[in-house]
């Protein structure tokens, strides 16, 4: 007898879910630095377009899918394209960069942890900005450290996951992300009264053509698929769980709405700090821990404020790091037939042992000539820019052309109708999902790889 597949026990469970998924480190540790890395308000122009033409009908298409086909990445693309060996390969993709993606995320979070842990100790009592800040670099070296984190937060993973999705995933995305939004916009409040604000302002939003880069532009297409999790099989495993009453293009609005605002909300308060005290915009993955102790030394009450963000941080980077774990787990369970415990077991003995090079990759005791092999990045930078950049976009193109070209009009159509109230959009999705998106997403990659040059026509522009 087949076994009735989980559903979301609401909607608002599912969005919350969805956005927690998006919101964790994707807005708040992700986003900032790449922003600062790549110009602001470029990239930030750059990442708000790919969100709404490229990201966003991906994003839907997903959804649409894997509630038609009520199957995780897998399982889904070979039943949907009529057991094809090649549309197979698109949901192993899928599930590979959630894997790679989870190796480095889950240290990312375990900083997250140790910085709670710092935060009730007075780590910043009698510190300067500066000395505040470089203790990230300490941490960042220290390779028993950093598994030890590692370790306690996939074990929390394990909890979470094993719970399934009603009782697991929903019962703590619904609690977790609305608290994270309150204690942000009262952080975000507090930036605005920095000297340094105006500038961030101008930085973040105030696009300069010149600082246009072939890998700016892959990375704002990158961003824009990373903090709304299209790409990873992620959006597809959780359509796999909606009802059929459900609004897919409403809730696709509304769950990428709220991520561009929350991102945008992180970089105006963790940029007003950077130019308030002289800190580098450049300063990367751990530019948010360099910076937010610092604010929150100047505020009364600091080992209470920065223990309290500290925990929903961690407690939020898990709304983030499940939906990469059920991607996993969902497609074990439905390609072996393993029960849930010996999936989600398997899968955080994997992520822990593949995340062991990131752990050790600033104290450089493990592949000590990557840097001088690898463009000057780490195995952190590496893995990072191969998933974000490249993995990402690919597995992104290949759902448009799958959903635009391949699966059944009529079926896509039909299921994109169901419960909304949004149906005038069906032909505008349907033809960026067919057109504008994955001619983007192909010129994207060319650019990045050396066979089209789109800057000529900016610089060519400002001659």
């Amino acid at each position: 007898m087949k076994q009735q597949r989980e559903h979301w026990g609401s909607r608002i469970g599912f969005i919350m879910a969805a956005a927690g998924s998006a919101i964790g480190l994707g807005s708040l540790w992700r986003f900032p630095y790449i922003a600062g890395q790549n110009g602001g308000g470029i990239f930030v122009l750059l990442y708000l377009a790919f969100t709404l033409f490229v990201a966003l009908p991906v994003f839907i298409a997903e959804l649409v899918l894997g509630r038609h086909a009520q199957k995780s990445a897998v399982t889904a693309y070979a039943e949907l394209s009529g057991g094809s060996a090649n549309w197979k390969i698109l949901g192993l993709l899928n599930v590979l960069t959630s894997f790679i993606i989870l190796s480095y995320y889950c240290i990312v979070s375990g900083w997250c942890v140790n910085y709670g842990l710092m935060s009730l100790s007075q780590f910043t009592v009698g510190k300067t900005p500066q000395e505040i800040s470089s203790l990230f670099d300490t941490l960042y070296k220290s390779a028993d450290i950093n598994l030890f984190w590692n370790f306690i937060f996939i074990l929390l993973n394990v909890g979470v996951v094993y719970g399934g999705i009603r009782k697991g995933i929903e019962y703590w995305s619904r609690m977790l992300t609305p608290a994270l939004l309150v204690i942000l916009i009262g952080l975000f409040a507090y930036s605005t009264t920095l000297d340094g604000f105006s500038k961030a302002w101008h930085f973040i939003l105030y696009p300069d053509t010149s600082r246009i880069t072939p890998s700016g532009i892959l990375d704002a297409l990158g961003m824009a698929f990373f903090t709304l999790s299209v790409g990873l099989g992620v959006i597809l495993t959780y359509g796999s769980y909606m009802k059929p009453s459900e609004d897919i293009p409403k809730t696709g609005l509304i769950v990428s709405s709220m991520t561009v605002l929350i991102s945008l909300i992180a970089a105006l308060m963790i940029f007003p700090i950077i130019f308030t005290f002289g800190f580098e915009p450049q300063a990367g993955p751990g530019l948010v821990f360099k910076t937010l102790p610092v604010l929150f030394a100047k505020l009364p009450g600091t080992q209470v404020i920065s223990t309290i963000f500290f925990t929903l941080f961690v407690f939020t980077a898990l709304t983030s790091s499940i939906s990469l774990f059920e991607v996993l787990v969902a497609n074990l369970i439905e390609m072996f037939n393993w029960s849930r415990t010996k999936a989600v077991l398997l899968s955080a003995a994997g992520v822990f042992a593949v995340g062991i090079p990131t752990a050790l990759a600033g104290s450089g005791l493990m592949f000590s000539n990557w840097k001088t092999l690898y463009g000057g990045k780490d195995f952190f930078d590496t893995v990072s820019y191969i998933s974000g950049s490249w993995m990402l976009p690919i597995a992104a193109l290949c759902t448009t052309l799958f959903t635009g070209w391949f699966f059944d009009k009529k079926i896509s159509q039909a299921e994109f109708l169901k419960g909304t109230t949004l149906g005038k959009l069906l032909h505008v999705w349907f033809f960026l999902v067919r057109w504008l998106a994955p001619i983007a997403i192909l010129l994207v990659i060319l650019q990045e790889g050396g066979v089209l040059d789109i800057n000529s026509l900016f610089q060519y522009g400002n001659k």
